[in-house]
Parts: C-alpha cells; sequence; structure tokens
C-alpha cells in the first residue's frame, strides 16, 4: 500500500521564507538593543560636569556582564530550552518577546530619568564589583532582555530547524543571522550619531519602540506556526518523533560532537561580540577616528555579515564541508586580531580592511555552525541543545567583557587625552586584541577536533544539506 504525503505550508517555498522574514524581523531588534551601547563607551565615560555620565570602563564591563547574570547563573536559558522543547516555538517565543520588551524598558528608565554618579548601591571588594544606582538599575534591564533575546534565539532556530529541514536550512539560517546582525550594524553605525544630536538615552527609546513592533510580528508567525502543527497532525508522517522527556537530555550532555560544537561556539564568539563592545573605543585611541564616526569601522563586521553569510550557508547546503568552513573561518578570526595588536599602521583604511576580514570570519564560522547542529542532535531534543549551547556561550558574552573592562583599567590606561574639549582616558588595546587571539587558536583546535570526530561518527557535516 503506497502512503501518500500531504504538502505542509512548509512546502511552500514563498510560505517558509516569509516565515523567515518574519522572525528575522524580530530577533533584528533584539540585536539592536543587545548592541546599543557597544559604540557609547567613550561617550558614557565624559565626566557628569561635560554632560557625560561618569560610567568607568570597568561600569561598562560590569553593565556587559550582566548579560550573563541570569541567563548563567539562574540557567535561565537551560529552562528556556527544556520549555521550547515541551511547549513549543510559539508560547517560548511569545514569552521572550515580552522579556525583551520588559528588559528594554527598564534599561531606557534607567539611563533618562536616574541621575547619573552618586555613592555606590552595590558593593562587593572580592568581585571589584561597586555601581550606582543608575549602573545597577540599567544591569537589571540588560539581564532581563538577556532572558528574552537569548531564549528567542534558540526559538527562532529551531522555527528554522522546523521549517527548512530537507530544504535550504543552512541558506535561511545564514539569512536569519544576517538579518539579525543588520541590527547590529544599525546599533554601531548611527547610535554615536544620534546621540550626538539627541540624548544618550534616545537610541534606547528607538530600540523599545522597535521592539515592540517586533512583538507584534512574532504573532503573526505564530497565526502561521499554528497551521503549520494543524497539517502535521493530519499527516502523521510529519509529526512521527519520540515525545521529549528530561532524561533524554543525557543523550546530549554525552554527545562528544555536541560538547565541539558548544565550546567553539563559545571560544569564536568570545573573541567577536565583546570585541565589538570596544571595537568603537579601539578606533578611538589607536586609530584615532573621531568619536562621533567611530561606530562605523565596526558596523562594517555585520554589514558583512549581510551578504556574506547566506553566500557561505548556500555553499554549505549545496557541497558540505562544514567543519573545514569552520576552519577556515578560526584561521581568519586569530589573524584579525594579531594585525589589531600589532604596533604598525594606525590608520583608519587599515582598520577598515581588518574589520572585513573579521566580517568573513564572521560569516563562515556560524554559517556552517548553527546548521550542524541538527546533524548530531535529534529533533526532539534540539531545543535544548541549542539552549545549553547559547548558556555556554553566555559565559562568554558577559565573562569576557568584563575581563576586558577590569584589563583596560587596571593595565592598560595611558593616561588622559583631549577630544573635542572634554578630557578622556587614553587605552592601550595591545593586550586585549592578544586575549581575543588566544580564544580564536582555541575555536581552531576544536574545528579541527570536531572534523576528526566527523570522521568517526559520520555526523554528515562534510556533506550537503539540500537532499536530492
Amino acid at each position: 500500500m503506497t502512503t501518500v504525503l500531504k504538502k505542509t505550508i512548509r512546502d511552500s517555498k514563498s510560505a517558509r521564507w516569509i516565515a523567515l522574514i518574519i522572525v528575522s524581523f524580530t530577533m533584528m531588534w533584539g540585536y539592536f538593543l543587545t548592541d546599543a551601547m557597544s559604540p557609547l563607551m567613550d561617550m558614557l565615560g565624559v565626566s557628569i560636569e561635560q554632560g557625560g555620565m561618569d560610567w568607568s570602563a570597568k561600569d561598562f564591563g560590569w553593565f556587559n556582564n550582566a548579560y550573563m547574570w541570569l541567563n548563567v547563573f539562574f540557567l535561565m536559558l537551560i529552562f528556556g530550552g527544556i520549555i521550547l522543547d515541551k511547549v513549543g516555538v510559539r508560547l517560548t517565543g511569545l514569552v521572550s518577546c515580552v522579556f525583551m520588551v520588559v528588559g528594554a524598558g527598564i534599561k531606557y528608565y534607567a539611563v533618562e530619568y536616574i541621575a547619573p554618579g552618586g555613592e555606590a548601591v552595590v558593593s562587593i571588594d572580592w568581585l571589584g564589583l561597586e555601581l550606582n544606582k543608575q549602573v545597577l538599575v540599567a544591569c537589571i534591564g540588560y539581564a532581563l532582555f538577556a532572558v528574552g533575546t537569548e531564549n528567542c534565539g534558540i526559538t527562532v532556530s529551531k522555527v528554522i530547524v522546523k521549517w527548512f529541514t530537507g530544504y535550504e536550512l543552512a541558506l535561511a539560517m545564514g539569512v536569519q543571522v544576517a538579518v539579525a546582525r543588520l541590527g547590529t550594524a544599525v546599533a554601531l553605525a548611527i547610535n554615536p550619531i544620534i546621540v550626538s544630536n539627541f540624548s544618550m538615552s534616545t537610541p534606547l527609546l528607538l530600540a523599545l519602540v522597535l521592539l515592540v513592533v517586533g512583538l507584534m510580528a512574532y504573532i503573526v508567525f505564530c497565526v502561521m506556526d499554528k497551521k503549520l502543527d494543524k497539517q502535521a497532525a493530519e499527516d502523521k508522517t510529519e509529526n512521527d518523533e519520540d515525545t521529549f522527556k528530561v532524561s533524554d537530555l543525557k543523550l546530549i550532555l554525552t554527545n562528544k560532537g555536541f560538547w565541539l560544537i558548544a565550546l567553539l561556539c563559545l571560544c569564536f564568539y568570545s573573541a567577536v561580540f565583546p570585541f565589538m563592545k570596544y571595537a568603537s573605543s579601539l578606533m578611538i585611541n589607536k586609530y584615532n577616528v573621531d568619536s562621533y564616526w567611530a561606530g562605523l569601522l565596526p558596523a562594517l563586521i555585520p554589514f558583512g555579515n549581510l551578504f556574506m553569510t547566506p553566500l557561505f550557508g548556500r555553499i554549505y547546503d549545496k557541497y558540505g564541508k562544514g567543519a573545514t568552513i569552520m576552519m577556515i573561518g578560526s584561521v581568519l578570526l586569530i589573524l584579525v586580531h594579531v594585525l589589531f595588536a600589532l604596533p604598525v599602521l594606525n590608520y583608519w583604511w587599515f582598520a577598515a580592511f581588518i574589520m572585513l576580514l573579521l566580517g568573513v570570519a564572521f560569516s563562515l564560522v556560524p554559517s556552517a555552525m548553527w546548521p550542524s547542529m541538527p546533524k548530531i542532535v535529534p529533533l526532539k531534543l534540539l531545543g535544548s541543545a541549542y539552549a545549553l549551547t547559547f548558556w555556554i556561550q553566555n559565559i562568554g558574552l558577559g565573562g569576557v567583557p568584563l575581563l576586558i573592562g577590569i584589563v583596560l583599567e587596571n593595565y592598560c590606561t595611558n593616561g588622559t587625552v583631549i577630544r573635542d574639549g572634554v578630557e578622556l582616558d587614553q587605552y592601550d588595546y595591545t593586550i586585549p586584541m592578544c586575549i581575543f587571539a588566544v580564544f580564536g587558536i582555541i575555536a581552531l583546535i576544536l574545528a579541527f577536533l570536531l572534523l576528526r570526530e566527523d570522521k568517526k561518527k559520520h555526523y554528515g557535516l562534510q556533506e550537503a544539506n539540500i537532499k536530492k
């Protein structure tokens, strides 16, 4: 007896790409707020008397460290992944969007309505933690926002696997990454200009409004996804996986391939996202770029992602070589940070060239890393696998910016300098760039080990994604 497979909404190319565009749009504004303050470190450091907020490099480091407070220490990402596998992408995504909006609102309130400076309201000597009220409330808002954006990230990844398996999976993930990075690019490029013409809180207000629009867009996706689930329920061949059980998590924890990808993710992103938090300051301090334009050069990284990540994803879909792509990206990452560390060619055009190289590296690795996870982990555990990976990644996203801030303040301050009539600390970024290069070296070793593991276990990382 022949089984006739009924077509579902995801079998329509236009429908699945519309779904992708919607969820990518939501993530784009999450990434906009994630890096809304990244190019503003030097502006935040201006004294209160001169119109700034008097944030030190350590304050800036602790603020960025807040991104992992709830996700890592309170295991919110782990719980989010389990909930995702239990209740699905619709409810998990909606709750995540609400967290993003609430966190963004608190962050805006802190910068707009709480006076900068003042006595520390939290002080822990052995941690070197000393935060005034404004910085503390901004940290709390950022931590709540991070719960939303990171859980939304794993939800969107599972959405793409759900809608694109057997089709253009790596290309779809590449497009989603590229659109999300566009939010980062816009934040890096325009926020210093916005602040110079309006106020420090204006980019945060803009982000809050856009996140509300993103929430409404995700509701539209939920309508489409509900239709897909209804069609899948009518066709049992679309829904033949085992039910998720928490005990199945051991299948992830005992999977060497998973751990290699997760640790590669940690090391690679620790050398990219934390770098972008300080990239504008690097442009100012080493390459003498005016603070008004300092965000434009780092913006070349995510703008490059917009074109290159889908391209490399398409290559992975058609020709495979996922582990090889990750190795090439890691080599480029090492080269980039070594070039930034060298005391030569301190010109803006050379910095722009290095940023473009980093953009290529930043496109290569994610375009292969995220689509490789479904080849290693069963679909029913994919949300938990992505969640655990994001949890590990968040250790770096929160810990490394704090490390760099402490290193800059304690070991890399070279007196002060007058810029535009304002006295600012002058920083030497040689040591931080060497730290980032070490993360790149470890990522390369892990990519090599992943290639070797793929040859043993036959995950198919070197094989094409599109099934003929």
